[in-house]
């Protein structure tokens, strides 16, 4: 009987390991309106490049994207926009999409924010019911000091996605300048992915410096910012609004990040540093480390195999940008020095670094 165990988790871990990027992330299953997968469709379609391939890929399909009702899974949407970013040559489709599409498309959070009386108070709104538009998404907006605005995912793997990000941070900042009538602009934005070769576009629409490859995805504007009074409100109108949302609400299932997930959150940060270790982690998570790898081994899983896999993905993805040197990557993905980087590519691909890149780089091109 041990054998036939051992057989099954030899398979179910060979099985895990051959996944493609695409699956893996479809672990968990918040959803979202899918605003952002129906742009980004609209300019695949007037680009006149086929759209059913990326859709399946993404897990996706036409009957979907044509439901304007419908819901798409976040992983989906973050997985979609990646691949038509790509297809498109453009990496700031996620940025170029949010900034020039109607903010009236973001449905019933945008007029509930909008007839808030003052910035602080329309945060605070799309902090409570931005899972009506996206439950892969928590906001947080801080109570004191700066007017700071923290961004997290739940339920999905953040270190896969740049697109989506820079699409939900764009909606925020255009929100607080439609609803304030002014040009707001942030003191400070932070991304925890790494930017494009040239975000000055990106930065010059925003107004400051964007700082990337930061540990934590967050906006901030002056504590003032907080107290500008909204040119749309209407208390009479708030208070019904909020009604139908909190009714909203509470038809909403709720949705809790996968472990996996969670720990890849956990893990990404901690890489360049040298301290993606199960105890640090599972401190982290609020566990000790003998939790962790408890709760892992009943899911068939190890720390040891997660951490590989992530190392794996992220390296594809960081080899795929091409404005990252080969030692660049090794420092990114927790490895100190180039020749161990190379082992471990050739033990996940048979091939090195150098080779990884030169597959990608024409369908990059293409």
């Amino acid at each position: 009987m041990r054998r036939v165990d051992q057989r099954h988790s030899a398979r179910k871990a060979a099985k895990a390991r051959s996944r493609p990027i695409s699956v893996n992330l479809l672990a968990a299953h918040p959803d979202a309106a899918g605003t952002a997968t129906r742009l980004a469709a609209q300019r695949l379609r007037k680009a006149r490049i086929p759209l059913q391939p990326l859709l399946r890929r993404a897990g996706l399909s036409e009957l979907q994207i044509d439901t304007p009702d419908a819901r798409i899974g976040v992983a989906s949407q973050i997985a979609f926009l990646e691949l038509a970013a790509a297809e498109l040559g453009e990496p700031l489709l996620g940025f170029k999409t949010a900034r020039d599409f109607d903010l009236r498309q973001t449905g019933l959070l945008f007029y509930v924010a909008a007839s808030s009386e003052t910035l602080g108070e329309a945060l605070e709104r799309v902090q409570r019911y931005s899972s009506m538009v996206n439950a892969g998404v928590v906001l947080k907006c801080a109570t004191a000091g700066d007017l700071r605005i923290s961004v997290r995912y739940a339920g999905v793997a953040r270190h896969s996605d740049r697109q989506q990000m820079e699409f939900l941070v764009t909606i925020v900042i255009r929100i607080c300048r439609k609803l304030t009538n002014r040009q707001l602009a942030p003191t400070a934005v932070r991304l925890v992915h790494r930017g494009s070769s040239d975000a000055s576009e990106f930065e010059s629409f925003v107004g400051c410096r964007i700082d990337f490859g930061e540990d934590a995805d967050e906006i901030v504007f002056e504590p003032q910012a907080r107290q500008l009074p909204l040119i749309g409100a209407d208390p009479y109108l708030n208070a019904m609004l909020v009604r139908y949302c909190e009714e909203a609400l509470s038809h909403r299932r709720s949705n809790t990040s996968s472990l996996r997930t969670a720990i890849e959150n956990a893990v990404t940060p901690l890489l360049p540093h040298g301290e993606a270790r199960i105890d640090i982690v599972a401190r982290e998570l609020g566990m000790s480390g003998r939790t962790l790898a408890r709760k892992l081994a009943a899911d068939g899983l190890t720390f040891a195999e997660i951490l590989d896999q992530l190392r794996c993905d992220l390296t594809a993805r960081y080899l795929e940008e091409g404005n990252l040197s080969i030692a660049q990557i090794a420092w990114l993905v927790g490895y100190r020095g180039v020749s161990a980087f190379t082992h471990a590519c050739k033990r996940w691909t048979g091939m090195t670094p150098g080779q990884i890149r030169g597959r990608l780089s024409p369908q990059k091109a293409r």
